[in-house]
């Protein structure tokens, strides 16, 4: 197997990771769908295998970059979620009512923000479209530099991604908060108005989650848990930085990831700081995973962007 030093440190980050949720799941004893688990990995590890064979065989490289780098990221997803589930259940109360007394200084509430929101229905609802777009964004920017050759952008992309989701779960390991709709009950006419992202009744079981802790994890059931700081504004804003590169959808991703923002706030059931939290926490993982690339390329002088020129 032929892999860069970038892939390398990803997939030793992994293989880490993986061990660390098998033995936390077996200490614990949580049921876990396997199967379920097993069948988006072994389809990660067909890509990767594919990516194999284009840079080995074929020579392909934009190609082995960009199957393998979706493979790799597909298996990062499935083991830093059963991670976090690992942590539950939490060791303090929750820090939610510190972040709504923080918001309330810049005349933010989140009740707020849903009942204006449920008066513009079809904003409501294109805002909830755009929440959930933000794996596709990811995953639309891992093929597209993988495909134009950007091996540096791309690894830079994936390591600022798992540095960023690292530093998300630990400032949540140790200020543990779960948003806004954990303390509010929105009255049923502003619910008979908006189909929400998070609703009261995710709110309801992420405190179950962080009182009980999980007793079966399935990727079919997953809950985002964190809420300081949002790694869904993380996500948009790599989506931004590195869609900038292209200029031909740069105006598209900045549109839509400005329209990000009153998703995360309203569908998301984001706390206002958890906002700016993401946006600290991306400008730090981004400084940190350029750095790491440094490092890491100087073991390896291959990762420079390929040619425009086709591969022999």
């Amino acid at each position: 197997m032929r892999l860069l030093p970038a892939e390398r440190f990803f997939a030793s980050i992994i293989a880490l990771m993986a061990l660390l949720d098998v033995s936390l799941i077996l200490i614990k004893g949580v049921s876990t769908d396997w199967r379920g688990y097993a069948l988006p990995a072994c389809g990660a590890l067909a890509l990767i295998a594919g990516g194999q064979y284009y840079r080995v065989c074929r020579g392909e490289e934009r190609i082995a970059l960009a199957l393998i780098a979706s493979g790799l990221f597909i298996i990062f997803t499935l083991v830093a979620s059963i991670f976090n589930y690992m942590l539950l259940p939490i060791r303090t109360a929750p820090f939610d009512l510190m972040l709504v007394s923080f918001d309330a200084h810049f005349g933010y509430s989140w009740p707020d923000a849903v009942a204006l929101a449920a008066e513009w229905p079809t904003v409501a609802r294109a805002l909830f479209f755009v929440y959930f777009s933000s794996l596709p964004q990811l995953v639309f920017v891992v093929l597209l530099l993988g495909f134009a050759g950007k091996a540096d952008a791309l690894w830079h992309f994936l390591l600022t991604g798992v540095l960023g989701v690292m530093g998300c779960i630990a400032i949540w390991f140790v200020f543990p908060t779960f948003g806004p709709s954990t303390l509010y009950t929105l009255s049923p006419e502003v619910l008979a108005k908006i189909d929400l992202g998070v609703t009261p009744e995710y709110g309801a079981e992420l405190l179950r989650l962080g009182r009980d802790g999980p007793t079966y994890i399935s990727p079919a059931n997953v809950l985002g848990l964190i809420g300081f700081p949002s790694f869904h504004t993380v996500m948009a804003c790599m989506s931004v930085v590195f869609l900038a590169r292209f200029k031909w959808i740069m105006p598209f991703a900045v549109l839509l990831n400005i329209a990000m923002v009153p998703a995360i706030l309203v569908h998301g059931g984001h706390h206002l700081s958890d906002v700016f939290g993401g946006i600290v926490m991306f400008g730090l993982a981004y400084l940190l995973a350029g750095k790491l690339l440094v490092r890491l390329s100087a073991s390896g002088r291959g990762e420079a962007d390929i040619k425009a020129s086709p591969a022999r």
